[in-house]
């Protein structure tokens, strides 16, 4: 996926204008390299003057390891994939990680149980994010509260993003009705290196934009909540 530079800046500026990292803090880089998230691990606190934990090849599958390494290195930001994050919080160490003060969960629907385990157990922000690397990596994001309700919203757009849940003939659909998800804005990748195919298939033209924008078609199923947020229900081709 070929993503472009300003894409990547207005992820890491969006992240930084609602969380803003400080030179006090830290942030655990756990996730490898060959996965998007490991982007905002790398590039976040070296922008912004923070310290940067590396965290041992293989470490991010070891909760134990994980646990003590917050602790030691004083992590104050951290991101977890749900299924480990579930993990993570079997870990009896888990418990003692309350110099975080921010963590953040992507790649996997988080659910409403894991939610509230994870605030039953440490005292600190929980932030549900959502976006494929098609559109640099997240688009849109939600602070969690403990039972907020039975489904975990993906939340609203990032800065510079604009999403839309539309229907088959391309048309937006009501609140609370299901439709596809569709991206645009100036995270969207050019497209898929080497395969004009398939980048005509998913980044298709917006017929919301300006002549020659496009959005990208992400295959999600989704609805528009009341709060005007969205919530993520499956996928199109499932």
């Amino acid at each position: 996926v070929a993503v472009p530079h300003e894409g990547v800046v207005n992820r890491l500026a969006w992240m930084q204008g609602e969380f803003g990292l400080g030179a006090s803090d830290r942030v655990l880089q756990k996730t490898p390299f060959g996965f998007d998230v490991s982007v905002w691990e790398f590039f976040w606190p070296l922008v912004e003057g923070a310290v940067l934990v590396v965290a041992r090849p293989g470490g991010h599958r070891d909760p134990a390891y994980l646990a003590g390494l917050v602790q030691a290195q004083g992590v104050t930001v951290v991101h977890f994939v749900p299924s480990m994050l579930q993990i993570f919080l079997r870990e009896p160490a888990a418990a003692s990680c309350g110099g975080l003060r921010a963590v953040f969960c992507s790649g996997e629907a988080l659910s409403a149980e894991l939610r509230d385990q994870f605030l039953g157990v440490l005292d600190v922000p929980l932030h549900n994010l959502y976006g494929p690397t098609e559109a640099s990596v997240d688009v849109t994001a939600w602070s969690c509260a403990a039972g907020e309700g039975p489904v975990v919203p993906i939340g609203r757009p990032v800065w510079n993003t604009r999403v839309f849940v539309l229907d088959a003939m391309l048309q937006p659909v009501p609140v609370g009705s299901v439709g596809e998800l569709y991206l645009a804005g100036v995270q969207l990748a050019r497209g898929y290196l080497g395969r004009a195919d398939l980048s005509a298939e998913r980044f298709v033209a917006c017929p919301f934009g300006a002549r020659g924008e496009r959005m990208y078609r992400t295959g999600d199923v989704v609805r528009w909540r009341a709060d005007g947020s969205l919530e993520y229900l499956s996928r199109a081709d499932d």
